[in-house]
């Protein structure tokens, strides 16, 4: 039961982005193109949650991807959405400017 809450909550070890990063993980911003373009992380991939599902063969199944947006709502959607379509490798990185300041 515990576990169970764990994984509906995100709780538990926390993951080293910065390590993450360093090994190569990419970085998914699934906010708007408008947002992105106000301010983003450098060298990360703007694909909108609403259409990430048309793009997911854009991405390679192997690799690490960390996805973000403003608050960490639409990433823990993108999340759900990569995990339930075989992507074994996904982290929710929460609000972009907090993750930039973890890498």
């Amino acid at each position: 039961m515990i576990n169970l809450l764990k994984k509906i909550f995100g709780l538990g070890p926390k993951a080293d982005y910065a390590e993450l990063v360093k090994k190569g993980a990419v970085i998914l911003d699934v906010r708007s193109p408008g947002e992105y373009k106000q301010g983003h992380i450098k060298g990360s991939i703007n694909t909108p949650l609403n259409d990430l599902s048309n793009h997911i063969s854009k991405l390679k199944k192997d690799a690490t991807i960390i996805t973000c947006c403003a608050s960490g709502m639409r990433s823990a959607s993108a999340k759900s959405i990569l995990k339930s379509n075989g992507f074994e490798h996904v982290y929710n990185g929460g609000g972009w400017s907090s993750l930039q300041n973890k890498i």
